[in-house]
């Protein structure tokens, strides 16, 4: 047994309350008896493995960590700069990873077993958790979290670090203030979230925002209501979708209202706030293109139950929205690449990089 477990073990086998703090000072106690030669990294890692993801805690530290990538207990990835590496932190096995998920997830009233393999969660620094087990994961756990970073804070800094040129900042900032209804599009961790926060930085004060979201990423100051689904518990109820969610946007008096990520039928109901005075709303979209962003957006609003004409649907999203801006990542920046302005059935492009 390891310095490490041995401190461990006496540590459950303790009275000590199940705070970190109070855990650390006796954790260090302990070390100090049991391995005194070991360093101060033995007290650390003895309470991250009854607290938080253990071994992963390390990297959840490191602020130039944007994403975490487990896909087994030897083979853990890091993505830093726009770069995956292989990192050298490892799990003890393949238990030891389902443990430290299921650590984070139970005080969320989630569950990650072979009746239900697959879990979705927010962690409290706001990072997102993926966890995939067997039988749905064939080689055994994987775990993805997206990092939860500070966000760039307005369109200046984008600019200063290359995410966009002036002229392009500008036409953003005027389109803000002059209340038109914007889709974000792009692909995955190419910086939607990140520029729908600079671009709601620019909402003049005063005006009530209400912002939904599958996870709340999104850190706005000013006149906010923040809204967050939630997936159904262990016994399949509790669920709160984003379709209900932009419902009850709706009733609560918002001059605009901002979906962190359009997925499903909620579709629908953001192109009808748009349409029906919540203009300079705003929305994401996973898309490779402007032209795609509005066919994907009409698709996912003819998805629900609702039977809506899809002429009708196609209609109301071509007057709903009015700017597209496309994101993408070269060389690990996240840059604006295209914005284009829906005019009827085509779009005009503004502006490119």
């Amino acid at each position: 047994m390891g310095p490490v477990d041995r401190v461990t073990a006496r540590l459950v086998a303790s009275d000590v309350p199940l705070r970190k703090a109070a855990l650390l000072a006796e954790a260090r106690r302990i070390a100090a008896e049991e391995a005194p030669l070991a360093g101060p990294g033995v007290a650390d890692a003895a309470v991250d493995s009854l607290l938080g993801l253990g071994p992963l805690e390390v990297l959840l530290a490191d602020p130039a960590v944007t994403d975490i990538l487990v896909n087994g207990p030897d083979e853990v990835w890091v993505e830093r700069a726009g770069t995956l590496e292989k990192s050298a932190v490892t799990m003890p096995d393949a238990a030891a990873i389902v443990a430290a998920v299921e650590r984070v997830i139970a005080p969320l009233g989630l569950r990650l077993d072979h009746a239900s393999p697959a879990v979705d969660a927010r962690l409290p620094d706001g990072s997102r958790l993926h966890a995939v087990i067997p039988p749905a994961s064939i080689d055994g756990p994987v775990v993805a979290i997206r990092r939860f970073t500070p966000v760039v804070p307005h369109l200046d800094a984008l600019v200063a670090c290359r995410g966009v040129r002036l002229d392009g900042a500008a036409l953003l900032r005027e389109a803000v203030t002059s209340r038109a209804n914007i889709l974000v599009s792009g692909g995955t961790g190419s910086g939607k979230t990140t520029l729908l926060n600079i671009l709601s930085g620019e909402i003049p004060a005063g005006e009530r925002v209400v912002t939904i979201e599958d996870s709340a990423e999104l850190r706005l100051s000013g006149h906010v209501v923040r809204l967050e689904a939630r997936p159904p518990n262990a016994e399949g109820a509790g669920e709160i979708t984003l379709q209900t969610l932009v419902r009850q946007a709706l009733r609560m008096r918002p001059d605009r209202i901002v979906v962190g990520e359009v997925r499903g039928p909620e579709a629908l109901d953001l192109i009808q706030a748009m349409s029906t005075g919540h203009a300079g709303s705003m929305g994401t979209v996973h898309a490779n293109g402007p032209d795609e962003a509005l066919w994907r957006l009409e698709t996912l609003a003819a998805s629900g139950s609702r039977r809506v004409p899809e002429e009708a649907v196609r209609r109301q999203l071509r007057s709903a929205v009015d700017l597209v801006v496309h994101m993408d990542r070269v060389d690990g920046v996240r840059r604006v690449a295209r914005v284009a302005q829906v005019e009827g059935d085509r779009l005009e492009a503004v502006y490119q990089c």
